[in-house]
C-alpha cells in the first residue's frame, strides 16, 4: 500500500486552500497513493490560537465539506482521511475525522477525545470531547487506527486502537513553536513529539503515520504573536524505524510503501502483547492513585 501524507500550510483562503489540497491529492493518486491522509483541520487557518464565537459558523458547512471530500475521493480513487470541523447541533462541535472510501462513502469517522487548553491551543472553548471511543476504520487498505493530534501524547490512546485490531495508527496534527520560546526548548518539544509516537510504534507494532501543519499562522486577536507550524510529518515502521521525514518549513507530499504483513512478523519477534499482564492493569482507569 502506498501512503501519502500532506504537509501544507494555510493559504489566505479556505477555497485557495482546498484548491491546493485537492491539487496535492491528484498529484498523489498520479503517483500511485492508495491512502491519502490531510493534516487537522486542513481547511482552514487554525482558528484554536484564541476565543471567538462567531468562528463556529467555520462549522455551518459540515455537511457540503462531507459531500465536497466525498467527490474527492471518489475521482481520485484514493482513500481519504480528511479533519473536519462537525456541527453536530446547535452549540455542539466536535474536531472530527471523516475518512472517506475509494468510491466515496464514509468508512468512518473519529471524534477527538483529548482535548487541550493551553495559550494558542484553545480547543475546549470550540470541540466537545469525542464519544466514539477509540475504533478503527475497516477501509479497502485496512483497518484504520486514526487519532488527532491532542491524542498522540496518550499511550492509551494508541493500544485501544491496536487491541482493536488497528493495522495501523494515524495522527493528523496541528502544532507549533511560539517565537519567543528559546531554540533548546523548541528542540525538546520537536524530539518530546516524535519520541512518544515512536514509542506507540514500538510497543505496538504497527505503523504510525502523522501529519503535520507547516508555515506560520498568526493569532487574529492579537494576543498571541502566532504560531509556527513546525512540520516534521512522519512515518514510523512498527519497529520504530524511521521510513519518511518531512522538513520543518516547506509544504511536502511524503510517500512510503506500507507492508502490513510486517506487522504480524514484528509481532511474532516482539510478542508484547502475548505478555501483558491485563490482570494487574486496575489502577490505569483511575485518574491517579493516591
Amino acid at each position: 500500500m502506498k501512503t501519502a501524507l500532506i504537509q501544507q500550510k494555510y493559504y489566505s483562503t479556505k477555497e485557495e486552500t482546498v484548491n491546493m489540497t485537492v491539487l496535492k491529492i491528484k498529484e498523489a493518486s498520479i503517483n500511485g497513493a492508495d491512502l491519502v491522509v490531510l493534516q487537522e483541520l486542513h481547511q482552514t487557518h487554525y482558528f484554536c490560537q484564541n476565543e471567538n464565537v462567531e468562528v463556529f459558523d467555520l462549522a455551518n458547512s459540515w455537511e457540503e465539506d462531507i459531500s465536497f471530500w466525498s467527490n474527492v475521493a471518489k475521482k481520485y480513487k484514493v482513500v481519504l482521511v480528511t479533519s473536519l470541523f462537525e456541527k453536530r447541533a446547535a452549540g455542539l462541535y466536535h474536531n472530527t475525522a471523516v475518512v472517506f472510501e475509494k468510491d466515496g462513502e464514509i468508512a468512518g469517522k473519529y471524534r477527538k477525545m483529548h482535548i487541550p487548553d493551553d495559550p494558542g491551543f484553545y480547543e475546549k472553548f470550540y470541540f466537545t470531547p469525542g464519544d466514539l471511543g477509540f475504533e478503527p476504520i475497516q477501509t479497502s487498505v485496512g483497518k484504520l487506527g486514526v487519532l488527532i493530534c491532542w491524542d498522540q501524547w496518550y499511550p492509551e490512546a494508541a493500544r485501544l486502537m491496536a487491541l482493536k485490531g488497528a493495522d495501523l495508527l494515524i495522527y493528523p496534527t496541528a502544532i507549533g513553536w511560539f517565537d519567543d520560546d528559546a531554540n533548546d526548548e523548541k528542540q525538546r518539544q520537536l524530539d518530546a513529539w516524535i519520541a512518544v509516537q515512536r514509542g506507540h510504534a514500538v510497543a505496538n507494532g504497527l505503523p504510525v503515520l502523522t501529519v503535520n501543519r507547516v508555515g506560520f499562522e498568526s493569532d487574529d486577536s492579537g494576543i498571541l504573536k502566532g504560531t509556527n507550524f513546525w512540520g516534521n510529518s512522519f512515518i514510523f515502521g512498527p519497529q520504530g524505524e524511521y521510513l519518511a521525514h518531512a522538513n520543518h518549513q516547506k509544504e511536502e507530499i511524503l510517500y512510503t510503501v506500507l507492508d502490513l504483513k510486517k506487522n504480524e512478523n514484528v509481532r511474532r519477534w516482539w510478542p508484547f502483547l502475548r505478555d501483558r499482564r491485563i490482570e494487574c492493569y486496575n489502577g490505569i482507569t483511575q485518574r491517579y492513585i493516591d
